[in-house]
């Protein structure tokens, strides 16, 4: 998949959630913000590949979500996140060499989800999916190196084009989705533990000709909880 065909893609998952609720159920005027943390696991897709550990790392942010409509028994809403997250690499070097490499990448993302669940909106259990586009700003970076003498002579396939070198984009896209629990109630509001994977469609480094990699993406498994509480709720005696 080319640059501009990962882009087009993209863009068309931006526009698609509207399109989900062009059916009108029963409305909802939900709205609801709170905070949200937990744990990251990220590796980068590299061509040429470069062998690599899961890199963990807690990540923390700012949470909302407009629940807009119940259509039969699925309850819809779009869920907006500002959050701060540190990616990068951890490589599995095994030249006989003894070195360790990691590279932390801080980010700022924003998240921009489609939700929908099943189950209790108020009171009780409900089970939710979530997926839509994902935008993420670079904001710095770190090398850590270690093992005593460095030596790059004997890494497989020669790549070593990583070693010091910042990203070429600043910009990162990709597509997120995710499954999990929200447990709701009037007096305390909503906890959701949730586990989501993100799918980088950008290259982090120049992936034209005369760049070293033809892919460098992120791919990051999240396990985080959020907490959510009302700001604007529906008036309706019905809903449980």
């Amino acid at each position: 998949m080319t640059h501009t065909s990962r882009l087009i893609l993209f863009v068309l998952l931006l526009f698609a959630g509207s399109s989900v609720f062009a059916q009108v159920g029963e409305r909802r005027n939900d709205l609801s913000i709170g905070v949200t943390g937990g744990y990251t696991m990220n590796t980068m897709d590299f061509v040429p590949r470069i062998k690599q550990s899961q890199k963990g790392s807690p990540m923390f942010g700012f949470s909302s979500r407009f629940v807009c409509e119940k259509y039969f028994t699925t309850i819809c809403g779009v869920v907006l996140e500002l959050q701060y997250n540190n990616l990068g690499w951890k490589e599995l070097i095994e030249d006989g060499s003894g070195n360790t490499y990691k590279r932390d990448w801080h980010f700022f993302e924003m998240p921009v989800l489609m939700q929908m669940g099943w189950g209790r909106e108020r009171r009780g259990l409900k089970f939710i999916f979530e997926a839509g586009p994902q935008v993420g700003f670079y904001l710095s970076g770190k090398e850590h190196k270690g093992g005593g003498v460095w030596d790059v002579s004997a890494r497989p396939n020669g790549v070593i084009y990583q070693y010091g070198k910042e990203p070429d984009r600043k910009f990162d896209y990709g597509i997120s989705a995710g499954l999990g629990l929200e447990f709701s109630s009037p007096h305390v509001g909503h906890i959701l533990l949730q586990g989501r994977y993100y799918y980088g469609l950008g290259d982090m480094y120049d992936n034209s000709k005369r760049g070293d990699f033809g892919r460098s993406a992120n791919q990051t498994i999240t396990i985080k909880m959020t907490y959510l509480f009302d700001i604007l709720r529906t008036k309706n005696d019905n809903i449980k």
